[in-house]
């Protein structure tokens, strides 16, 4: 399914622990309050997993949150995941528990379900296509600069956007071949003048 809205329009904010009153506050809005509207989805066959989701919207009162900024938001939206995973000792799949990951958006809670769980689906696919791969093979969590670490972290993302529109798929293979051979690097277009 695709979404007619853009992910620029999408301005949202993961909820996370380290928000303790605010994750507190829309965990209670959702437990007092019937959803505006529901989606569910499930994905068959990837990974050899099948992976269900059920997604609900509900409409943010002024002053829900816990401070004065967080009236720009309009929606709360709840996606709960259950994955069963197939695991070849046991012949079958194995149940994955997952707890229920929150969202704040701006965006009306008029807007579908459905639409929501895709701009999920998508921020997604830039977590796991960028910031994923800038940590697990870049390092860049792991990295001890503490004097200009931005000036590294553009490095990095110049690394990356070089790799990918010289047609490198697996970063970590690209990043091995490149420093074994620094005239491979030299040669891969936008780098130098040919």
């Amino acid at each position: 399914m695709r979404t007619s809205l853009n992910r620029s329009t999408w301005c949202r904010r993961t909820l996370t622990a380290n928000q303790p009153k605010l994750h507190e506050a829309m965990r209670e809005q959702a437990r007092s309050r019937p959803a505006a509207d529901f989606a569910y989805e499930c994905d068959t066959g990837q990974r050899n997993r099948i992976e269900q989701r059920e997604v609900r919207v509900w409409a943010l009162p002024p002053s829900s949150g816990t401070e004065p900024w967080h009236d720009h938001f309009h929606s709360l939206v709840e996606v709960r995941r259950s994955t069963e995973v197939f695991d070849p000792s046991k012949r079958g799949f194995v149940a994955r528990a997952q707890a229920p990951a929150y969202y704040l958006s701006t965006l009306s809670s008029e807007v579908p379900a459905a639409e929501f769980a895709c701009l999920v689906r998508q921020h997604w696919s830039i977590e796991n296509g960028l910031h994923h791969v800038l940590d697990a093979t870049m390092a860049e969590d792991a990295s001890r600069i503490r004097r200009n670490p931005g000036v590294f972290a553009c490095l990095r993302q110049f690394a990356l956007n070089l790799l990918r529109a010289n047609g490198e798929h697996n970063i970590s293979q690209g990043l091995w071949r490149n420093a074994l051979s620094l005239e491979r690097v030299l040669n891969y277009t936008g780098v130098r003048e040919q």
